[in-house]
């Protein structure tokens, strides 16, 4: 089975104040951008010689990947297929909407990424709304994302992918659809809606007691109002917080919910090989310094085991299924999953023939939901 490779670019020109993954100031230093990625091309002749596996999908998170510049991601790319093959692969991009309007910039990186093979970019919309992307420290105005795409389609990338905010401060319902419109507007073939999570170790966590964020009724319908307008515009829902048009569906993201296996490099990169899971450290000098990730420490669900398979498996709109979880078991679903799911609302949870899946109200509280099933 071939696996996805994630690429982990940890530099942004300025952190967002909701923001918790690993990520450090850029100041135009090109030789640690350098360093950065030879020390990347290492680790991907290093795992290739280890696995000897190919790759169908190949992802640059961050940060801000598009940063890198297109010369390293067109090294990083070749270097990967070398390493994995990367036939047919779904190569994507994370960028900025805000360096689209850097002169050259965005447009000559994404040039670059496209020639190497790149087919997908994934923007940092947020929001259609200038107000709510102040409040969350963005660097760009809705302007910029059209431009940013526009500049994608000249460099000859078609499939364009998304992110929308949700439950943020001073956010409404009509903000919340002109924004989920938008994404329709600009042809997206793609869009993640998430709720705005606050998390401790942030700025926004810090001063949580400042901020005038939607109690959860009123978050809960800002998600259900997303939903709708993506599905007005041909959007279907096949995660909680993914949306594609017909065959549009992110391949890369889609091995984290089907438990298939991934490799991750760089600092904060997580992985799942033959059924261990292991990470980089949160920490840039170790990585550059050619360190291997470390074991993440088993949690009360195991590794591969059918309770997980349940977990992931229920993120996506099609669910558990009888036929997945065959595959996966060979052996029906658990009969007091099948009893515990039926003793739940309805509006909540189906479970019939096909399996066990949760309705679009059922992933707003879908963890008291997994509580009661396991």
């Amino acid at each position: 089975m071939p696996i996805g490779l994630y690429i982990h670019v940890p530099f942004c020109l300025s952190k967002c104040p909701y923001c918790d993954f690993y990520s450090l100031p850029l100041a135009g230093d090109d030789g640690l951008l350098d360093r950065y990625t030879a020390s990347v091309e290492q680790a991907l002749d290093r795992w290739a010689d280890r696995l000897r596996t190919p790759a169908d999908t190949l992802y640059f998170g961050g940060g801000t990947p598009s940063l890198l510049g297109g010369k390293r991601l067109a090294r990083l790319i070749g270097r990967a297929e070398r390493c994995f093959s990367l036939d047919d692969a779904e190569i994507t991009l994370e960028a900025n909407p805000a360096d689209a309007d850097e002169e050259g910039g965005l447009s000559e990186t994404m040039k670059a990424f496209a020639d190497a093979g790149g087919t997908r970019l994934s923007l940092g919309m947020q929001s259609a709304s200038e107000a709510e992307l102040h409040r969350l420290g963005r660097r760009h105005g809705p302007a910029a994302v059209w431009r940013a795409v526009e500049a994608a389609r000249r460099a000859g990338i078609a499939d364009i992918s998304l992110d929308l905010m949700l439950a943020v401060e001073g956010q409404n319902e009509t903000s919340v659809r002109r924004s989920a419109s938008l994404c329709g507007e600009l042809g997206a073939g793609h869009v993640s809606a998430y709720l705005l999570k606050i998390e401790d170790n942030t700025p926004f966590g810090r001063n949580r007691h400042a901020l005038a964020l939607p109690g959860e009724d009123e978050a809960a319908s800002l998600y259900l109002a997303a939903c709708e307008t993506l599905e007005e515009h041909g959007f279907h829902q096949y995660e909680i917080s993914n949306f594609a048009l017909p065959g549009r569906e992110s391949r890369h993201n889609l091995k984290y919910w089907t438990g298939e296996p991934y490799l991750g490099l760089g600092p904060a990169a997580h992985s799942c090989i033959g059924g261990r899971r292991f990470a980089y450290p949160r920490d840039l000098a170790a990585f550059l310094a050619g360190k291997d990730p470390l074991p993440e420490p088993e949690g009360a669900i195991r590794t591969g085991s059918q309770e997980e398979f349940l977990l992931l498996r229920l993120r996506l709109a099609e669910g558990l299924t009888e036929r997945a979880y065959a595959v996966r078991f060979g052996v029906p679903i658990p009969e007091d999953w099948r009893k515990r799911a039926a003793s739940l609302p309805r509006r909540l949870v189906i479970c019939d023939a096909e399996g066990i899946r949760l309705t679009r109200e059922g992933f707003l509280v879908s963890n008291a939901i997994l509580a009661e099933l396991l």
